[in-house]
């Protein structure tokens, strides 16, 4: 059994996280944990990062991060790879190896654009699914690559469209895409993913 801490961004991302990755991961015999960041979640920064991700592996054999590009309160790098590298930084060099960061890029609400069927299925509003595929098809068939600035991105863009409510309608889309979909239309999120059911073949 691997014991893994996962701290996450927000309510949105835990309840995510309890719905699709932790019966996933449980088949692996991977028992995920996932943790609001400070408790409470929100506020994403390198020094709320440190105390937690110190802490967590201290008490798990493995942790990793669920965090947005777009949540980082002053982001100290502008690449994912920088702020991956940023998150691990935070960690004593003896730890490292059991510390996998993750920045999901843009945010979390990239990912539901991998099902533009079923967000028009939650959401209510007819004409969404065409709506959705041509933002995908603007950002190049890539969910994960949808931003033009942070007054765009995809939260932003559905609310614009529908009553979408971050903690319920997210999560909620993304266990009916399904995680087999989720990683073949988003492939930064699939290598996460990967890298987190190699745990189990570890020694």
């Amino acid at each position: 059994m691997v014991r893994l801490a996962l701290s996450v961004e927000g309510p949105t991302e835990e309840r995510f996280a309890k719905l699709v990755l932790v019966p996933h991961l449980a088949d692996l015999a991977i028992w995920t944990t996932p943790i609001l960041l400070g408790g409470r979640g929100g506020d994403v920064s390198l020094a709320r990062i440190k105390r937690d991700l110190q802490n967590l592996a201290r008490s798990f054999d493995y942790v990793s991060t669920l965090y947005d590009f777009y949540g980082f309160r002053s982001r100290p790098a502008n690449t994912k790879v920088g702020l991956e590298q940023a998150i691990l930084d935070q960690v004593p060099e003896s730890m490292r190896s059991r510390v996998i960061p993750y920045v999901q890029m843009y945010e979390f609400e990239g990912l539901l654009f991998a099902g533009p069927d079923e967000m028009e299925a939650h959401l209510g509003r007819a004409g969404m699914a065409p709506w959705a595929r041509k933002v995908i098809a603007e950002a190049g068939g890539n969910p994960e690559g949808i931003n033009d600035s942070e007054q765009t991105a995809p939260s932003k863009r559905l609310l614009d469209k529908a009553p979408y409510r971050k903690s319920i309608h997210g999560p909620d889309i993304a266990r009916d895409i399904g995680l087999a979909r989720l990683r073949g239309r988003c492939a930064g999120f699939a290598a996460w993913v990967t890298r987190l059911e190699a745990l189990a073949r570890v020694p």
